[in-house]
């Protein structure tokens, strides 16, 4: 009997590269080798090469196609002609395997079965297009690749349905590996899973076989695998930005984000060569009586045939420029592909929209972002043909280009089209819905240069708008709308929006303009829903809210009236803690948000106390608001889990009590909590400072921009204590990892100095690190 742990040790050997490091199609060969060397030994060992009657050791899969990366389950075929005995033979061959703990997909069966259990599977079938003699009786594993192949030629065009179901199944579960942040290089859209599809389809003689482009395509998607697997030393599919740079310098890419722009370009090779292949493949539905598919006219000089958008027969493409868009739009509207034929006739013969682009090209290109989901797809199949970029030339810039933050899920250019599709959802909160669909697709046009990409990104989209057709004063709310793009969510996170000096700085920013106002407040929105899960939620949408009603008060002339330093409840509050002297809590919790009022008396420690339990409790603090009145102070903690449910409200109670009264250990117990958690920093923490954006003197705003990690707030509460720093009140965002800390801190004794501004800094630093 075969020894698995051989098979594992010399594995090992050359993943370690002890006689030299393999390439990644070196390593695959290799391992291709090592393995049927071993399986042609232990199915030797076990009876396979003299049994009668014939008996045969087969490969599919990775194996079968000679394409095996490390850590790869095997997926065997013990094929034979009714021979009894074959069950031993089989054990013979399965178990050392198991014992090394090799991933293994096996049956036995004879030529006849397989070929039953591929016409009821069609994974089976596919599979079957791979096989390859490994031992034994090479006559029986011929005769059943033969047999594999002459049936799905019959009988696949009847099974391209079912085919393009379980494609379409297998994307919405795993993503696409175009335009996403962490690609799945085998299961996403575009990835080997969909090469496989491609060459089941042309051994089937319904398609082409893929060129050489695809094929450098594949070449890639296997060599990154196979990098990333070698240093992991496991089994994984989904190419996160750790192993990215890694495996980047591996394969001579200069850094992760070349790489991830070129697996971006290829997943869109892919998927575009699947999407295309399975559309001409499936027969389309016919009228009644079996005649050709009806032309159902959905806009001048475009119809739907069948299941696609098509071009009508009297249109004249080479003289109509807006005819591109109306085929898009009309395309994105219904939800329906664009022909292929179609596609490439306008890439042929569609003429350059010269500037200032006509009325109906302009409101063409408006009815395409605002068609909603469907432009997603209407984008990437004018960008695959290079269509898009006649309209957008700006567009190369972010094309495929990756994100620098972690809290963005997809490539710029997919985030912008993504926030597009989100700003058609509010188009009717504005009263210039066409200006914020321009605007969404353009806002982060500036990325990708070493400059500012607000700034550059406003003088990009003034051009792009005065191209469209826009007027003056039209193109100028755009880019201002570009510029300004971040000016709410930075307020309203990080500022203390309830301060007039705020209201004050953001009118006058917009130049006083409510159009504009109200544009931004629906970009930030539609900007914060196509950036990632958990980027937008009921705390930002409500911080948002009051900033921006604040805005507009001052903005319709009502003035801005500032509100009470504290509500009747909290003053009441505060009552009871300074005739206690001890702190006092009120909890309410809507939803997962938890809203938490602490009042004491003035002299006893507010934020530290505060942050400390929430932390304890893994709430994640999204605000916090500090008061002051009639000896006592006040705070407003709003926060929500980080995993999970609320914990109890009574033990937040007594918690609070005990950390006011300081008989909580808070320090040990979230050291130790950190501990637990294992948070280590990813980036190094920096401190900025801003001088004109509160009201009294003596009060400065101090930004802490650093990786998120367990009682953070508590440490930097700390910190700002032992400084002497009374701080007046503080905003606080938590944006995936990384939190941005804004305080309005005044010293307790002296005034603000450069001795005292390195001591803050020092301090927070310190707590950060």
């Amino acid at each position: 009997m075969a020894d698995g742990g051989e098979l594992v040790k010399a594995t090992e050997r050359l993943l370690e590269g002890r006689h030299g490091r393999l390439g990644a199609s070196a390593l695959r060969a290799a391992l291709v080798d090592l393995y049927e060397f071993w399986l042609g030994k232990g199915a030797a060992a076990a009876g396979v090469d003299t049994a009668e009657p014939g008996v045969a050791l087969a490969a599919v899969g990775g194996l079968g196609r000679r394409e095996l990366v490390p850590f790869s389950d095997l997926d065997l075929l013990l094929l034979h002609n009714g021979n009894s005995g074959v069950g031993e033979i089989a054990d013979a061959i399965w178990y050392p395997l198991w014992d090394a703990k090799i991933g293994l997909d096996h049956s036995v069966r004879t030529p006849g079965e397989a070929l039953k259990v591929a016409s009821e599977d069609l994974r089976t079938a596919m599979g079957l297009l791979d096989i390859r003699h490994i031992a034994g009786d090479a006559e029986i594993t011929a005769r059943l690749g033969a047999a594999a192949r002459d049936h799905w030629r019959r009988t696949a065009r009847k099974r391209v349905g079912e085919l393009s179901d379980s494609v379409h199944q297998r994307w919405a579960r795993s993503g696409e590996i175009a335009q996403s942040a962490e690609p799945d290089l085998k299961h996403g859209r575009g990835g080997l899973r969909d090469f496989a599809v491609l060459e089941a389809l042309a051994a089937a003689q319904l398609t082409a076989r893929p060129g050489e482009e695809l094929l450098a395509a594949k070449s890639l998607l296997l060599d990154v695998r196979t990098e990333l697997r070698r240093e992991l030393r496991r089994e994984r599919d989904i190419l996160s930005a750790p192993e990215a740079e890694t495996v980047a310098g591996e394969l001579g890419f200069g850094d992760r984000f070349t790489l991830a722009r070129k697996l971006s370009g290829i997943g869109r090779t892919i998927a575009y060569a699947v999407d295309v292949a399975l559309r001409s493949t499936v027969e389309p539905p016919k009228a009644r009586f079996g005649r050709r598919p009806v032309r159902t006219p959905l806009d001048e000089g475009v119809v739907l045939h069948g299941n696609e958008v098509a071009l009508a027969r009297d249109a004249l493409p080479a003289k109509d420029p807006a005819l591109l868009l109306r085929v898009a739009a009309a395309s994105a509207r219904i939800r329906k592909p664009i022909a292929h034929g179609t596609l490439r006739t306008l890439a042929d013969t569609a003429p350059e929209l010269r500037a200032p682009w006509p009325a109906d090209a302009l409101k063409a290109l408006v009815e395409l972002l605002g068609a909603g989901e469907g432009l997603v797809d209407a984008v990437e199949a004018l960008d695959r043909t290079g269509l898009w970029a006649r309209l957008f030339p700006e567009w190369g810039a972010v094309r495929d280009l990756p994100p620098r933050s972690p809290v963005h899920s997809w490539t710029v250019d997919r985030h912008l089209v993504r926030a597009a599709v989100e700003a058609s959802k509010l188009t009717t909160t504005v009263s210039r819905p066409d200006l914020l669909l321009i605007g969404a697709l353009l806002h982060d046009i500036g990325k990708g240069r070493d400059a500012d990409h607000s700034e550059l990104g406003a003088k990009i989209s003034a051009q792009v708008a005065a191209r469209l057709g826009l007027s003056k004063g039209d193109s100028a709310l755009v880019a201002a709308m570009v510029r300004h793009h971040l000016l709410l969510p930075h307020t309203a996170t990080r500022r203390d929006i309830s301060d007039p000096a705020t209201i004050q700085r953001v009118t006058k920013t917009l130049d006083d303009n409510l159009v504009l106002l109200e544009l931004l407040h629906a970009l930030t929105t539609a900007d914060s829903l196509a950036t990632g899960p958990g980027v937008w939620t009921d705390w930002k949408a409500r911080l948002l809210a009051e900033l921006v009603s604040g805005c507009e008060e001052a903005l319709h002339g009502k003035g801005f009236v500032p509100p009470e330093p504290m509500g009747a409840e909290q003053r009441e509050l505060v009552a009871e803690a300074v005739a206690s002297g001890r702190g006092e809590v009120r909890i309410t919790a809507a939803g997962k948000v938890v809203t938490v009022v602490l009042a004491v008396p003035a002299r006893a420690e507010l934020l530290a106390p505060a942050a400390g339990v929430l932390a304890l409790n893994s709430l994640e603090v999204h605000a916090a608001v500090l008061r002051g009145h009639d000896g006592g102070r006040a705070g407003v903690f709003t926060a929500s889990p980080k995993f999970g449910s609320l914990p109890d409200v009574t033990l937040l109670r007594e918690q609070f009590a005990r950390a006011v009264a300081g008989t909580l250990p808070l320090t040990q117990r979230l050291a130790a909590k950190e501990r637990d958690y294992g948070e280590t920093p990813t980036a190094n923490a920096k401190v900025i400072w801003f001088d004109d954006e509160t009201s009294g003197q003596d009060t400065v705003v101090v930004e802490l921009r650093a990786a998120n990690r367990i009682g953070l707030l508590y440490r930097v509460a700390g910190a700002l204590r032992r400084c002497e720093a009374e701080v007046r009140w503080a905003k606080v965002a938590t944006l995936g990892g990384a939190v941005v800390d804004s305080f309005a801190v005044a010293p307790r004794t002296g005034r603000v100095d450069q001795a005292w501004r390195f001591k803050i800094e020092a301090a927070l630093l310190a707590a950060a690190s």
